[in-house]
């Protein structure tokens, strides 16, 4: 009787042990994902929501949209590509780059938009601007410095508004990438 005590006994021991093992292995599991999750939203992407019509008809109010932070940190920000930055501490906007560093912006009373002095070609305006804003003066980039505007260019508040301006590049969070909501336009941004 003694020994099947002990057999019981140790059965249990065992029994027990193999439960404290599989709860520390599905906490160490969660950690592990926790862990993930938080670099990958910190350093690689981030979901965002479109708020508004600034960008139609390339972005959509109510989009979702994954914006990436990676590449950015191997190479500058590119023209034609749509960036997330910070507008104050409670909103963030999703604008159009038109102007790189060093660069200069100026759009005529004809809605033309001018790098340098040459017409922009590009077809991303919905259509012609009616109010150049402070860009129907030269605006000249500084080094880390760049002009955006949104695609619905008579109903955005850009780069053109004084209270958005030239956005610094360590302000910018990161490119949109891709659409996951609506799922009928799911897939990649067109950037360029």
């Amino acid at each position: 009787m003694k020994k099947e005590n002990k057999a019981e006994g140790a059965a249990k021991e065992e029994k027990q042990t193999n439960m404290v093992r599989e709860i520390i292995s599905w906490l160490v599991y969660i950690g592990v994902v926790v862990g993930l999750t938080y670099l990958i939203l910190t350093y690689v992407g981030q979901r965002t929501m479109v708020d508004g019509r600034s960008m139609n008809p390339t972005l959509n109010d109510g989009d979702n949209l994954i914006v990436e932070k990676l590449s950015y940190r191997f190479h500058d920000p590119e023209r034609f590509d749509i960036i997330v930055f910070p507008f104050d501490d409670t909103k963030f906007y999703i604008k159009r780059i038109i102007g790189l560093p060093g660069e200069t912006v100026q759009i005529d009373y004809d809605g033309n938009i001018y790098i340098n002095g040459e017409i922009l070609e590009e077809n991303y305006g919905l259509k012609t601007i009616l109010d150049p804003g402070r860009a129907a003066e030269p605006i000249t980039l500084g080094d880390d410095e760049y002009f955006v505007l949104g695609d619905n260019r008579n109903n955005s508040k850009d780069g053109r508004n004084p209270a958005v301006g030239n956005i610094k590049r360590d302000k910018i969070v990161g490119r949109a990438w891709v659409r996951i909501w609506p799922l009928s336009d799911f897939g990649l941004l067109k950037h360029q």
